[in-house]
């Protein structure tokens, strides 16, 4: 019913910005509250931020202290995650997901991109 095609990942410097994309397709896309989420080597898939069809955002705050921003664009069915102030544990596969509400939970999504690989550089 949804599909995700994310880009944006790639490898940076200590202190630099990536823009992640997540692009939706599928008869409902519009519809679904999409989130973000990572995952490191050897760690558990971590909650980063999700925001509603309408826009009302969530973060882990814990993870992302202010320097990450969660948006999207209805009429390119396309959500961004714009991270700042890149550091080395920020190095992760980051995946974008749709869910039917906004939730923090990974159990509560319900469809999955495929990843995208940020590397931190120190």
């Amino acid at each position: 019913q949804v599909q995700l095609v994310e880009s944006g990942g790639g490898l940076v410097q200590a202190g630099g910005s990536l823009r992640l994309s997540c692009a939706a397709s599928g008869r409902t896309a519009r519809r679904h509250a999409m989130g973000w989420f990572r995952q490191a080597p050897g760690k558990e898939r971590e909650f980063v931020a999700a925001i509603s069809w309408i826009g009302i955002s969530t973060y882990n705050t814990d993870s992302v202290k202010g320097r990450f921003t969660i948006s999207r664009d209805n009429a390119k069915n396309t959500v961004y995650l714009q991270m700042n102030s890149l550091k080395p544990e920020d190095t992760a596969v980051y995946y974008c997901a749709a869910a039917l509400n906004l939730s923090d939970h990974p159990q509560s999504y319900d469809y999955w991109g495929q990843g995208t690989l940020v590397t931190v550089s120190s």
